[in-house]
């Protein structure tokens, strides 16, 4: 009977085993087994699903590392991490498929070396391992003759990508320009005219004058688009007066720190080592015959001042033995010697640094504040539930600040604010991601403190009423009117530097500048005059206006006195960029060549994608 049993049981399992067997047939087991295998196929070459699989696994990875925190699948895709790594694929697989058409393979023998140049499959002796190579095959789900093929390939690929490569050298016209417009180097004269060179000062501006400029430039008194927003905080400054800390813990706390507020008196010291006590005390009637000083005596030993400073040490930081002797001098000055963890030495005072005695009394307000900000914080955190549970039962924000101790506030926020709740991060990364008809959410501020907000509504950009601007449309017209008039100014000082008028002679700051580059900066002159420097000719005198950092008008001329070309430039540095100008080209006319040249196989050899296959091992990693 009981045989009977078990053998129908047996049965039972075999058709349930035969089932699920035909389950997962179609969806593949063993990774990506049964009647999934491939993702796609360029020609006769195609893509597996495990190699599609592993390659983004690898690439998910990568990214994860880079950014230095998990990234999902939904991450990864949002990324492109999943259509570049199936480019990268077909255009492996088109070059494998036009490797295998023309012929192109190696033999056993190079398999071997290629195989045996991989460190993965060493042991510790550093030579090949038929183990490690089995284990490492089964970790990423190869057998030997299908990563051999596979190696083979690779091999095969990469003779024929370096025969197409390999005819593109870069243009050595392409280089020399290139070498030529960042190596030529100009020189110029420079004449700077500002608000001291009027002939007069500016007039009072009228209304109708500084009204016209408002008019003029309204972007200039136009507020950004504002987020109208409505929120509720408490912070730990809030509840300071609310807090109490008692005596005790004040005491506490000062005891606690004590090395902050009692600095005992320090010495900044030196110590030369000797190599016995002879030499050490040789050296010593040196420095008091006044034959020797410390230094000299430390330079003959062959140390640095850097390998005989001590620093600043209190009496139990000073060696044992010379302790007393060291804080017994009342100025800088030299003892010993004495017996020091590295043998016999003397020790150089330099200085007498005081004790610094800061009381208790003294201390008190300071410990209050810091015993009384971590309590606020204390209580704020315990009090976050609370918060959120009010929330979350339907209370605004209004009620959040009548029925508990946050407070009230609304803010147009901006771009640019920086003032009250706007001054914290957390706020203002909040501010920024809020959507309206959004619910808020209880959410923590870099001091402990919390908040929650709302998205009231967008402010579009709003122009300032004159009024409201007068002061800065009055420093908008000075400074217009004055590189006006200055710009009118350097106007005739080209007339008269045209007549050969030496620039020393016109009574304004002069600057002369020679074989700067495109790319060097000069000390108080804007990048404006370098730019326009390198669009004129020799000789050629240019205006350039302008304005300083602060917003005065500062007005330029230029002269371009001498054109230096690259090619007179045999410096080591130009040597290296010419290089690296050749290396650079070079490349990128390589890979557009690649890149051309297996688009062209892809076209010619039909590319076949599988989505139903590509979506299997999408949901792999979901």
């Amino acid at each position: 009977m009981a045989k009977a049993k078990s053998k129908a049981s047996n049965i039972v399992v075999w058709i349930i085993l035969g089932l699920l067997v035909v389950a997962l047939a179609g969806f593949g087991i063993d990774s990506f087994g049964g009647s999934v295998r491939t993702v796609g196929k360029v020609g006769d070459r195609e893509i597996r699903v495990q190699d599609y699989f592993r390659a983004l696994q690898q690439e998910i990875r990568a990214a994860t590392e880079v950014t230095g925190s998990p990234v999902s699948f939904q991450q990864a895709q949002q990324m492109g991490l999943d259509t570049a790594v199936l480019a990268q694929l077909v255009t492996r697989a088109a070059l494998e498929n036009e490797a295998m058409q023309i012929g192109i393979s190696i033999g056993d023998e190079r398999v071997r070396d290629e195989l045996l140049a991989i460190p993965a499959f060493t042991g510790i002796d550093g030579r090949f391992n038929r183990d490690a190579y089995r284990f490492a095959l089964q970790q990423e789900g190869f057998s030997e003759s299908e990563f051999e093929d596979r190696l083979r390939l690779d091999v095969a690929r990469s003779i024929l990508q370096a025969a197409v490569i390999s005819g593109a050298p870069p243009s050595a016209t392409l280089v020399d320009t290139l070498f030529g417009y960042l190596r030529e180097r100009r020189s110029f004269t420079a004449i700077r005219l500002d608000a001291r060179a009027l002939d007069a000062p500016l007039p009072p501006p009228t209304e109708e004058q500084l009204r016209a400029r408002y008019e003029a430039t309204p972007e200039a008194h136009t507020l950004p688009e504002a987020r109208r927003i409505t929120y509720a905080w408490l912070t730990p400054v809030m509840l300071l007066d609310t807090v109490d800390v008692d005596e005790q813990s004040l005491r506490d706390f000062y005891d606690a720190r004590i090395t902050e507020f009692v600095r005992p008196e320090r010495r900044l010291v030196d110590r030369l080592i000797f190599p016995d006590m002879g030499a050490a005390r040789a050296a010593m009637d040196r420095i008091e015959a006044g034959t020797d000083d410390f230094d000299a005596l430390a330079a003959e030993r062959g140390f640095a001042l850097d390998d005989i400073d001590l620093g600043d040490l209190t009496r139990d930081e000073v060696d044992a033995a010379a302790a007393d002797a060291v804080f017994g001098l009342d100025a800088p000055g030299v003892v010993g010697p004495f017996e020091s963890p590295f043998g016999p030495a003397l020790y150089r005072m330099n200085a007498v640094l005081a004790g610094e005695v800061t009381s208790f009394e003294q201390a008190r307000p300071m410990l209050r504040d810091e015993l009384a900000q971590d309590r606020a914080r204390r209580v704020i955190t315990d009090q976050f539930d609370l918060f959120e549970d009010l929330l979350a039962g339907g209370a605004t924000l209004e009620d959040l600040a009548a029925e508990t101790e946050m407070e009230l506030g609304r803010i147009d926020f901006r771009p640019d604010s920086r003032e009250g709740i706007a001054a914290y991060e957390a706020f203002r990364s909040s501010a920024r991601a809020a959507r309206e008809g959004g619910f808020p959410a209880i959410e923590v501020l870099e001091d402990g403190g919390v908040f929650a907000l709302r998205l009231d509504a967008i402010v579009p950009p709003q122009l300032q009423p004159f009024e409201a601007v007068l002061d800065a449309v009055t420093r908008d017209w000075e400074a217009a009117e004055t590189e006006a008039r200055l710009t009118a100014r350097a106007e005739g000082l080209v007339d008269t530097l045209a007549g050969g008028t030496d620039p020393a002679e016109l009574g304004l700051p002069v600057e002369v500048v020679e074989g700067i580059m495109r790319d060097s900066f000069i000390q108080d002159l804007p990048e404006r005059l370098v730019d326009a420097a390198f669009t004129m000719e020799p000789g050629e005198t240019r205006v350039i206006p302008g304005r300083s950092g602060s917003g005065a008008a500062v007005v330029h001329v230029l002269i371009l006195d001498a054109i230096q070309p690259a090619g007179d430039d045999d410096s080591p540095e130009a040597g290296q960029l010419r290089r690296a100008l050749s290396a650079q080209l070079g490349q990128s006319v390589q890979q557009d060549l690649f890149t051309y040249f297996a688009r062209i196989l892809e076209t010619e050899a039909g590319i076949e994608i599988n989505s139903a296959a590509v979506q299997a091992v999408h949901a792999q990693f979901r």
